[in-house]
């Protein structure tokens, strides 16, 4: 009975801890992705409501990359709490084991890591799903949302270096092209207007005031044409910003989806190697993220008890985000070198949480010898 109590003491004081640093993560998650974009298609007025649409949709995936660093942290602040005010080492000193302790945080550690895998695999596809296409709509509604003021952007065949942007209106606006047999051209215009294209398949009408254009012959490289006008105007078509096709990505798919992908895509002979090794990166990282609760938990524990005897919550919390930053570019390199390089999705997204629950195991048993 009276060890009943105390583990639910430790999970409740684990699970606070946890919150506390889902909240904090969440928040900075929350600015870094979700309000910079709000804030820029405001500025286009967008309506209120249409933004916390976007938001919403956006949200999953703010839960998904804060929950296992919530996990890390806040178990380290918490434990290192219990280290530091001689908890530990009172329940030690009742003959209670560390497998005692373990056996909690690893169990917590994997029931937030199921739930964020029900978040990661099916509201964060749907979510995702939701706010491309919504995306899209606001798009094609106010095409000028595109054009950012002093940015450059690039399209399939086409590059906007933009100047000043206020509604509709953009000023020194350079556009550089090419044709299908590579004569380059260059547009410029002190100022333009952003309008929508009552056409088909183009998302907006650029009329250019006062513009010069200048025609380069890829084989005459040594002369130019060049001609004035006081009105151009460009059509640029929705494919060169919108995904126009119906194709749903991997990211927008579940796991049970992506996987039947896999294996058609696998029986395909024609499907090349890259694009099948980006689905197969896809697919772990929707197990591999959200278990990294689990493995933070293994790691959490022997280290908390290990470097936290003094000050334990700001150890914790240290030690926390540093091993976060870490893990975090370790996930990064394992998805460009899955992509790019064409490592093995599996090893590409899984190494990180290997290293981390090896490192916890290793702690683990070096704790029991003491």
């Amino acid at each position: 009975m009276k060890k009943n109590v105390l583990v639910r003491y430790i999970v409740k004081e684990l699970f606070l801890y946890f919150f506390i640093s889902f909240l904090f993560f969440f928040m900075i998650f929350f600015v870094n992705e979700i309000l910079l974009l709000a804030e820029t298609i405001l500025r286009q007025r967008v309506p209120v409501a249409t933004v916390f649409r976007l938001i919403t949709y956006s949200l999953p995936a703010v839960i998904a990359q804060s929950a296992p660093f919530a996990t890390l942290v806040g178990f380290l602040m918490c434990l290192g709490r219990l280290v530091s005010d001689n908890e530990i080492l009172i329940l030690r000193a009742s003959g209670l084991e560390y497998r005692f302790i373990m056996i909690p945080v690893v169990v917590l550690g994997a029931l937030i890591s199921v739930s964020s895998f029900f978040v990661n695999d099916y509201l964060l596809p749907v979510g995702k799903l939701k706010f491309n296409r919504l995306k899209k709509e606001i798009i094609h509604t106010n095409p000028a949302i595109e054009l950012e003021s002093r940015s450059i952007k690039r399209t399939n065949d086409s590059t906007l270096v933009i100047g000043d942007v206020d509604k509709n209106q953009v000023s020194d606006l350079v556009v550089f092209d090419s044709d299908e047999k590579g004569n380059q051209r260059i547009i410029v215009a002190e100022n333009s207007s952003v309008e929508k294209s009552s056409l088909g398949g183009i998302l907006m009408e650029l009329k250019m005031q006062n513009a010069t254009v200048l025609f380069f012959d890829r084989k005459e490289k040594t002369t130019l044409d060049s001609l004035f006008a006081k009105t151009v105007l460009l059509n640029v078509f929705s494919s060169a910003f919108v995904d126009s096709s119906n194709r749903i990505m991997p990211s927008e798919m579940t796991s049970y989806d992506l996987k039947k992908e896999l294996l058609r895509m696998e029986a395909e002979e024609e499907v090349s190697k890259r694009t099948l090794n980006n689905y197969r990166v896809e697919y772990n990282k929707k197990f591999s993220v959200p278990f990294a609760s689990l493995f933070f938990a293994l790691l959490a524990m022997p280290l908390s008890l290990i470097f936290a005897k003094r000050s334990g919550q700001t150890i914790g919390l240290i030690i926390g985000l540093m091993i976060s930053v870490l893990y975090w570019a370790l996930t990064i390199l394992g998805q460009i070198f899955g992509i790019r390089i064409g490592l093995n999705g599996f090893w590409a997204m899984w190494t990180p949480n290997f290293v981390i629950g090896l490192a916890g195991v290793v702690l683990y048993f070096r704790l029991r010898k003491k």
